[in-house]
Formats: C-alpha cells, structure tokens, sequence
C-alpha cells in the first residue's frame, strides 16, 4: 500500500535524496530441502474443513474475518524455510485454498503445496528472478508478478503458465483481478490493466511508487498513482475522481488503504528532525474530503536503540506496514512502535491504546473479536551471558485492547497473519513459516 507508495528513501547525499527504487535485499534460499522437511513433518498432519483467503488483508482490505479464532493456538508445523540465511526483511502471505498453500520465493519459484498430505502439488520454475509480490487466486488461475519484469498467470490446478506479461521493471506489489481487469503495478513504471488473456488494455504511467499496493471497490482503484500523487481511479470511466494531498515535505510511506461503504482509512510516516510523526486518516470515499485526522509520535520505548529512522526502515519491505484493520465502529493501527492504537472510524476519537516494552513488528490481523500481532523481541550479549526477550504472537481484544493471550516465537512476525478455519499461518524474520490451530 503497500499497497504502498513508497520510495525506499535512503539519508541525504551531497544535499540530494538518494533513492533505491529497486527491489528487496535478496535472501539465497534452499527450498527444495525445506520442503523435503516439510513432508515428512505434515505426514501426520490432520484435516480439517477451510475458509479459503484468497484476498490480499480478507474482503476489501479490512484485515478482518468474521471466521472467529480463539486461543489458545497450539503449533501445527513449524518450518525453517532458509537455513544460514540472513535476517529476513519481509514475507508476503501466502494464499489459502483448499488446503494448498500457494507462495513466491526468493529462489525464483513458485509453489503450490498441499498442507494436508505434505506433498508438493506443483512448482512452476519459469521466473528468473526473486518472487516478492502478492499473489491473487480466482477459480482456475494464480496471478504473481516477477523480479524478472514478468507477471504471470499459471493454472492452480497443474502450475501450467497461461500467459505472461513483460513490464520492463520489477513487479513487487499486489497483483489483483477485479471482474475483467488484471491489475499491477511495476516498480517506477505503470500501473497496468490487463484483459483475463493478458492482453494490456490500457496502462497509468508510474515515475514514482514501488512496492506499490491498491484496493479496488466499486470500480475504483484505491489508491492509482499519478505522478508524485495517488489516489481514487475509476476504472470505467478512466479517470482520477480525487487525489489525497500530498505534503511537503513529503510523507517517507502511505500505508494500504482500508475500505468501508463510506470512507477510506489509510497512515503515513515522516520525520521532522528525530523524530518520526504518525498520522492516520479517514477520507470520504467517494470526494476524497477528510474526515478526521489524527497525529502522534512514534515511540518505540526504552528497549531498544532509539533510532526512529533505522526502526522505520526495518519496516518498509513489509508492503502491509501500517495497514489498518477494521472492526465494527472501530479502525485499529500498528506503526512499528510499541503501541496498538484504536479510533472511532466515524470522528477519530480513540477508544483505546496497548502498549508493551517492544515494538509491534506487523499490522493487525481480526478474527471474529480478536487482534492477532507481533511483538518483536531483542538478543543482547553482556558479560554475563546473553540476554534474550523472545518475539510473540499476541492476542488482544478488539474491544478494549485488552491482552488476552501470548505465544513466543522464533523471530519477529512479519506481515499480519493469514487465517482460514482453524488455523493461523505467518513467517517470521528468522526464516520460519508457522502453522497454528486451536487446541480447544
């Protein structure tokens, strides 16, 4: 919004802005022996009836599901995805369907696995580069974009491609079909709108965004670029209907945008001197007027080194970093601080606040009336020996933001959980993907 619009904006050079527009850091990957593991740990793995997530944060972008999930979570699998890798900077999620897990990789493949038997239903191999977009499934056909400048469409079925479309760039952002149109974005170069044959219709030039991510109601794209602006694009009509004012100096990241009947919700990031401000939005959807504004600091508390910026740019590969998640009269935000913050989505008032003694490390994810995050966690060496506070899952209510539930993990969470049925399923910055269910 990641479906952002943000340029990986690095310090000041000579008094100019450096910008690294391309690409995330490449992790060396060794997959085939991950999912050789991986078989043999699913062999004995139960069954049980799924909720396909086959939508980038569920319906509309909401990062809710009414599918209710209720710690506590006990482990399913747990999966070392890289070994000797160094720390990862972001995983995208995986889809969900029908007991099969489909995903991109660093290695330039992408897998379908089915998570019942163990067995790997297919590997497409035909990208030559990283995988770091987020996919999207219909009925017969995954959609992914490339690091070789490709966006392909493979049979869920077999793997087999149906076509693929060269951009000339990257593709890191969210690839979304939406009724006849298959949309993306490449990195500094266009947003496309192709014909389910992959035929380009028509095209939005892009100088800009990378990692770019958008949400698509009612015919109209939230958010299109348009030069150093975005904003809300009606698809039919091949028009911009308004653009959200774009301050200077310039916000460093806007997030991925919710979307509700009536409004737009959506933050940015940027720094003033030190300091990093949080704001967060609601704009109406349909005029773009701003419904209510919200400021505040950044503060990632007493734990860790207190660099705002370099904690800000542990977050940017992360395309949901900031993403909202709705529920009910409320929108629920995580910043890369140590606080979870709640607004009344009608005036932005705040109903409540959590904080902990570490930085949360992805956005929100709500099942039924739970919020499910992550809390990163620190290794210190002293004389004494090392000193080490484990990253968490954690599971507040969405009603008061109360601390319902925690389950330590290996490395901090990266991207808001996933969740179909019975079970949750993320990865972590150590290079672990995790498969939980409830145990009661």
């Amino acid at each position: 919004m990641r479906f952002h619009f943000f340029h990986r904006i690095r310090p000041r050079i000579n008094g100019s802005l450096l910008y690294e527009r391309n690409g995330y850091r490449t992790i060396r990957s060794r997959t085939v022996a991950a999912i050789l593991g991986l078989w043999i740990i699913l062999l004995s793995a139960s069954c049980s009836e799924q909720i396909n997530w086959i939508e980038y944060r569920g319906e509309h972008g909401q990062g809710h599901t009414s599918n209710a999930l209720y710690p506590p979570l006990g482990l399913r699998w747990k999966l070392k995805l890289q070994e000797n890798a160094e720390k990862a900077k972001a995983f995208n999620p995986p889809l969900f369907i029908d007991e099969v897990l489909y995903f991109g990789s660093t290695d330039g493949n992408f897998y379908a696995l089915d998570v019942t038997t163990g067995y790997m239903k297919w590997i497409f191999k035909e990208p030559r580069d990283s995988i770091n977009s987020v996919p999207f499934a219909d009925e017969d056909t995954i959609y992914f974009g490339s690091n070789d400048y490709n966006v392909y469409a493979v049979d869920k079925e077999t793997g087999e491609q149906k076509w693929s479309f060269n951009t000339g760039k990257t593709v890191q952002s969210l690839v979304l079909r939406y009724e006849d149109h298959v949309i993306f974005t490449s990195d500094t170069g266009a947003t496309y709108f192709l014909n389910p044959e992959g035929q380009q219709e028509f095209s939005l030039p892009n100088p800009v965004w990378s990692h770019h991510t958008f949400q698509v109601y009612d015919g109209v794209v939230y958010w299109a670029p348009k030069g150093r602006q975005f904003g809300a694009y009606d698809i039919e009509k091949r028009e911009f209907l308004w653009l959200v004012p774009v301050d200077v100096p310039y916000a460093l990241w806007y997030s991925f945008p919710a979307v509700d009947e009536e409004a737009v919700y959506f933050a940015s990031n940027f720094f003033k001197g030190m300091d990093s401000e949080l704001n967060f939005y609601a704009m109406d959807r349909k005029t773009g007027r701003k419904l209510w504004q919200v400021s505040d600091q950044m503060d990632i508390g007493q734990k860790v080194p207190a660099n705002r910026y370099t904690r800000f740019l542990d977050h940017v590969d992360l395309l949901d970093y900031m993403a909202p998640a709705l529920y009910k009269d409320l929108v629920i935000f995580t910043a890369g601080d140590t606080k979870v913050r709640a607004f009344n989505k009608d005036d932005g008032d705040e109903v409540w606040e959590t904080e902990f003694d570490y930085p949360t490390s992805s956005a929100p994810t709500i099942a039924g009336n739970r919020v499910y995050i992550g809390v990163q966690g620190s290794r210190v060496l002293t004389e004494s020996g090392e000193f080490s506070e484990p990253a968490r899952l954690v599971c507040l209510s969405a009603v008061d933001g109360s601390i319902l539930w925690k389950m330590d993990v290996d490395g901090a969470i990266l991207s808001a959980p996933i969740i179909s049925g019975n079970q949750m399923m993320f990865g972590t910055d150590q290079n672990y993907f995790y498969v939980l269910e409830e145990v009661l």
